[in-house]
C-alpha cells in the first residue's frame, strides 16, 4: 500500500548533502545535469531537450511533493534526485497490506563514483523508516544499470524479482526489483 508522501518544508542532511525539497531557483542546475546523455536513460527517460522541458518537469516535481533535491553543501549545487514513488508492481504478501513506497533516484553524470547517491538514499531511508514509519521501501534498476545496482546493494535491499517495466520514454526494459524492511532498521 503505498503511503501519503508530502516532502515540503522537509530538509535531510548528511557530512556532505542537504536533501531538500525542490525549489524554482534549482532550474539551471536541473537542466544542467538532465540534458547528459546517459544520465536519464539510466532512469527511464531521455535527456531534457530544453530549459523548458526542464522547468515544466520541476514544476511536476514541486507540485507532487515526493521528490527530494540533492544539494552539494560545498557548493550549493543540485547535483541529482531522490523520488519515493508509488509502486505501480504487485510485490505479493506481506507488502499488499503494508506501508511503502518506491525510492528512485538520479544524479549528475559528473559526481558518479563518488559514493554521493548512497550517502543521500541511506539518509532518505532512515527518514522514512524512523521519522515516518514506513513499513517497507522498494527499489529497482534496469539490468544494465550497473552504478544503479551498486547503490540498492550498499543501502542492504534485497532482491524479490525481475519485472518488465517502461519508462517515461517508452522503451520497455527488465527490471530487477528490491525491498528494505523496517525490520532491518
Amino acid at each position: 500500500m503505498n503511503v501519503i508522501v508530502d516532502l515540503r518544508n522537509v530538509c535531510l542532511e548528511t557530512d556532505r548533502l542537504f536533501i531538500r525539497e525542490w525549489k524554482l531557483k534549482d532550474l539551471e542546475d536541473f537542466y544542467e545535469y538532465a540534458k547528459v546523455d546517459g544520465v536519464g536513460q539510466m532512469a527511464g527517460w531521455n535527456p531534457h531537450t530544453s530549459k523548458e522541458e526542464s522547468k515544466e518537469i520541476l514544476y511536476s516535481f514541486i507540485e507532487g511533493k515526493s521528490e527530494f533535491a540533492i544539494e552539494l553543501k560545498e557548493n550549493n549545487k543540485v547535483v541529482g534526485s531522490v523520488g519515493l514513488n508509488e509502486i505501480f508492481i504487485d510485490l505479493g504478501e506481506p507488502y499488499t497490506d503494508l506501508k511503502g513506497r518506491e525510492i528512485g533516484y538520479v544524479l549528475s553524470k559528473k559526481y558518479w563514483g563518488k559514493g554521493i547517491m548512497s550517502e543521500a538514499v541511506k539518509r532518505v531511508i532512515q527518514f522514512c523508516f524512523v521519522e515516518e514509519k514506513f513499513d517497507f521501501l522498494q527499489c529497482s534498476h534496469s539490468i544494465e544499470n550497473n552504478q544503479s545496482k551498486r547503490v540498492i546493494e550498499k543501502c542492504g535491499f534485497t532482491f524479490i524479482k525481475e519485472h518488465t517495466r517502461k519508462g517515461t520514454n517508452e522503451v520497455e526494459h527488465i527490471s530487477k526489483f528490491y525491498v528494505l524492511n523496517n525490520l532491518q532498521h
